[in-house]
């Protein structure tokens, strides 16, 4: 009986072993096929959306006619929303006085079949007339293959934010935003003051640092969309505080 197991399991070995091999070895050229197929598409791409941005400067509005799909719709980092003809149409050489370029960085792409999504940062310099400007997007794509290639369906821009820059304050003018500022019951924004440098907390939450603007225009590092805009009465003396965020705007009065 012993025998008999041991010629079998033989038998099956020289029998299945190949096959076996032959299996692995196809399965590992398929993954190393789609693999270099999807690397090859990620390359084609990131070469492509930064065709579309070499071509915004001079105004070659034919890169913009040849990648754009004729369904395609761009929404802007302002909300607007614009089809492709309206895409190619604005696509013309910068004026004169104005330079500029924009470079695709850390792109990152992901395959959903014949569907293509890249994520990335449009970085941008302009210099505006001998005035040095920079500026970022975080941009989302959307891209279909069709018979002939690649082809833009969805574009979404998002302007990123940075902080602006600050002013310094005296003790004494920093002194006058001390106190404590209520927006409903049980919600209140401390200022405190330490030496020239003021801090604020609301209920709740940890304590951050207050840089001014300008007079009255305070933001907090690392939270630039929102501003606080200290209001005044007709005797000069602050009222409150209006924190804005865009277009709308918490009014906080001041209490102490």
């Amino acid at each position: 009986m012993h025998n008999v197991s041991w010629q079998i399991r033989e038998y099956v070995m020289k029998h299945t072993w190949l096959p076996a091999v032959r299996f692995v070895v196809l399965v590992l050229a398929c993954g190393l096929h789609f693999g270099n197929a999807a690397d090859a598409a990620d390359d084609r791409l990131k070469r492509q959306t930064q065709e579309l941005y070499d071509a915004i400067a001079p105004g070659h509005a034919t890169v913009w006619e040849h990648y754009l799909d004729a369904n395609c719709r761009y929404t802007s980092e302002d909300g607007e929303v614009f089809n492709k003809a309206q895409l190619v149409a604005q696509t013309k050489p910068l004026p004169t006085g104005v330079t500029g370029s924009i470079k695709v960085i850390y792109v990152q792409v992901t395959h959903h079949g014949t569907v293509a999504i890249t994520n990335y940062i449009a970085d941008e310099d302009e210099n505006y007339h001998g005035h040095l400007l920079h500026a970022q997007y975080r941009s989302t794509d959307t891209w279909t293959k069709s018979s002939a290639g690649w082809r833009l369906i969805a574009s979404q821009a998002l302007a990123l934010r940075t902080d602006p820059p600050a002013m310094d304050l005296d003790v004494k003018h920093a002194r006058e935003y001390v106190g404590r500022y209520v927006l409903a019951p049980g919600v209140a924004y401390e200022i405190r003051q330490n030496g020239e440098s003021l801090e604020g907390q609301q209920t709740g939450r940890p304590t951050e640092k207050l840089r001014a603007e300008a007079i009255d225009v305070f933001f907090a590092p690392g939270k630039p969309h929102y501003r606080r805009i200290f209001l005044r009465g007709a005797d000069g003396r602050i009222t409150g505080f209006a924190e804005r965020r865009e277009s709308w705007q918490m009014v906080w009065k001041r209490e102490s």
